[in-house]
């Protein structure tokens, strides 16, 4: 295993690999239906070039260097060199609005950026003429469309790298200066908060954090060295980049970059990782894709099917429940994974998973048991971007359904009389940049108050229930999360996103939105018509399935939280319209006031509401949803 001494840091760590790994393969990035390799050297190597690039460009320690677009390695090795001139790497969401690119420029000295292709230069140029000049300089990676611009400060990537190699050919000793430039308590990653409740906070995570974090969770048994991993997550989300570049520097991870977005699925079966991290909504949409190919499948195929995967679910079900195996388990999944789960891991690409992770939001109970019936062993875990992504973890031999695990070794949690968790751990961030007032809300003595409220159960699991700030009261004085209630309405495959309203009132009421490929499936294999979201949101058909999910969250809560009454939204809420961040977490005080007319007639006895809502197009441009929608009694 590679020593960590006290004194690492990422660009030191991969100076290492280098040294002791070089021929050894270190990313991949597959370029039209190709896979390019390179090695540690060849990524040290280019991460040090790159580095001394931005140095004679005048970058410098404080200043910042925007990274937006979708996952490309020269996007990581711009980061990766950022930080070695203890600058502050700047990753962006590929769909970063020009308003929140303005709120990025405004934090600090932006000098530089690095753009995956046409689009986001075109954004960044937008944002320069709109502002201060800021980015000067901008990087980018993909040529195409760009032969003919002639805006100043613009260049290709390897124009950019003739700089580097130009100042390291100039100064013999520079190369080695960059790699121990930077200190463990110096920035690796500028991240954001997810803005859920105002602006995004600035989270500046060093060195030491992320490492940190990477041993923690390696401790706990969440990786080993040498994992094979699949960069396709976000590049602004702390669970890519504590992964897929400090993790996986720290135990030599080999990182395979997909083509597009659009082609994650082909290239992941071509890769077929040993560790994969997704979202609930990816293993939900994953889950989908497999019951309706099923569902067009033979009538032999489906009894084949269901015969081996049902019994496979149930016998996962009360293995969770502490039940002993029964005498047939086995064989059945001997058989089943020869006839059923291999097949389906293969088509995508899940054969050779060891490690499998959800996390960000609940996930629910048949999503879960589903891959876990399939062979997959699903682990939940939770963090927050002030922590380098992990801070619990379910073991493989301690899964329970309704907790996150317990705390990695390394870390320290508590709960305050008010039910907040609370973390103490290397791998928590110093403080929100420039922001001495939130920052003494979050830490007193190296503790962060997470914001979330749960509890440590006897066995030192550790429960999560929702944000502490939503902690709200019914008029008679039932106390709930709206969160935790919409989590498991959203654990429905056919409910995207909701809203729960409660707080004063007598009852729950809620707003929901269809996930239109997982409904527009299910009406297709149906034969139930529909000519667009709007449409299929009212069907009456659709809204029986969406009573079969209220009834099944009113199951598990008290008598005095149940559910009474709800809308299907006419449209999804969206991140361009202000309504979820760009995690999907939702913008509460946006969404009641926008929809607060629908709340009124929830509670008002009304049988329908009249809805005007405003949309944001790829365009930019504004428009808006208009519909007359039905209020439906639960």
């Amino acid at each position: 295993m590679t020593h960590d001494p006290a004194d690492n840091t990422l660009p030191r760590l991969l100076a290492h690999n280098a040294r002791q790994h070089g021929a050894d393969i270190a990313l991949r990035e597959k370029d039209r239906g190709i896979w390019n390799e390179m090695t540690w050297a060849d990524y040290a190597e280019n991460v040090t070039t790159c580095a001394a690039a931005f140095e004679s460009m005048g970058v410098k320690p404080g200043d910042a260097v925007i990274i937006i677009g979708d996952n490309r390695v020269r996007l990581y090795i711009a980061m990766l060199a950022v930080s070695m001139l203890r600058a502050h790497a700047m990753p962006a969401y590929a769909g970063a609005t020009l308003d929140e690119l303005r709120h990025f420029v405004g934090e600090a000295n932006v000098s530089a950026a690095v753009a995956e292709d046409q689009e986001q230069v075109d954004k960044l140029l937008e944002l320069r003429e709109a502002g201060d000049g800021s980015p000067a300089q901008i990087i980018y990676d993909d040529s195409r469309g760009l032969g003919e611009y002639t805006e100043p400060g613009l260049m290709a990537w390897e124009t950019f790298l003739d700089k580097g190699h130009a100042a390291l050919k100039g100064d013999p000793g520079l190369g080695e200066r960059l790699v121990n430039a930077a200190k463990p308590d110096d920035p690796a990653v500028f991240m954001h908060s997810s803005g859920t409740t105002g602006k995004p906070k600035g989270i500046v995570l060093s060195h030491a954090n992320l490492i940190s974090g990477s041993r923690n969770a390696h401790a706990a048994g969440a990786f080993v060295e040498g994992e094979e991993v699949l960069a396709y997550l976000p590049m602004a989300w702390v669970g890519d980049y504590a992964l897929t570049v400090g993790a996986a520097i720290v135990y030599r991870f080999t990182i395979s970059v997909p083509e597009r977005q659009e082609t994650v699925q082909r290239d992941m079966r071509e890769i077929a990782p040993s560790l994969y991290l997704a979202a609930p909504r990816t293993w939900d949409n994953m889950l989908t894709t497999i019951q309706v190919a099923i569902e067009n499948s033979t009538p032999f195929k489906k009894r084949v099917y269901h015969f081996f995967m049902d019994r496979s679910i149930e016998a996962e079900k009360r293995k969770l429940k502490g039940e002993k195996p029964g005498m047939l388990d086995g064989l059945g999944h001997l058989l089943g994974e020869w006839l059923v789960f291999g097949p389906i891991k293969d088509q995508f690409g899940l054969t050779r998973l060891t490690s499998a992770f959800t996390g960000g939001e609940a996930i629910g109970e048949d999503t879960f048991v589903f891959y876990r019936g399939l062979g997959i062993a699903l682990r939940q875990f939770y963090g927050q971007t002030e922590t380098s992504a992990f801070s619990s973890l379910q073991a493989a031999d301690e899964v329970q359904l309704h907790t996150v695990g317990k705390p990695l070794p390394g870390v320290e949690v508590e709960i305050t009389e008010d039910g907040e968790i609370m973390f103490r751990s290397g791998s928590v961030f110093a403080g929100y940049y420039n922001n001495p007032e939130a920052t003494a809300e979050a830490l007193n003595d190296g503790w962060l108050s997470t914001g979330d409220a749960g509890y440590l159960e006897d066995d030192g699991h550790l429960v999560v229930l929702g944000r502490l700030s939503e902690v709200v009261y019914t008029a008679g004085g039932e106390r709930y999360v709206p969160n935790y209630v919409e989590n498991r309405l959203k654990f429905s495959p056919y409910i995207k996103d909701a809203a729960v309203s409660g707080a004063g009132r007598d009852e729950l009421t809620a707003m929901v939105c269809i996930d239109f490929e997982a409904v527009g499936h299910w009406a297709e294999v149906n034969g139930v018509p529909y000519t667009s979201y709007g449409d299929l949101s009212q069907r009456e058909e659709v809204a029986a399935l969406l009573k079969l999910a209220f009834e099944r969250v009113n199951n598990v809560l008290p008598e005095t939280l149940k559910m009474h009454r709800y809308v299907s939204l006419p449209k999804e809420f969206d991140p361009d319209d202000g309504e979820i961040t760009r995690t999907r977490k939702l913008r509460r005080k946006v969404v009641e006031e926008r929809y607060s007319q629908v709340i009124e007639a929830l509670y008002g006895g009304a049988s329908e509401v009249h809805v005007k809502a405003e949309v944001t197009y790829e365009t930019g441009e504004t428009g808006f949803v208009e519909r007359t929608l039905p209020i439906r009694e639960v």
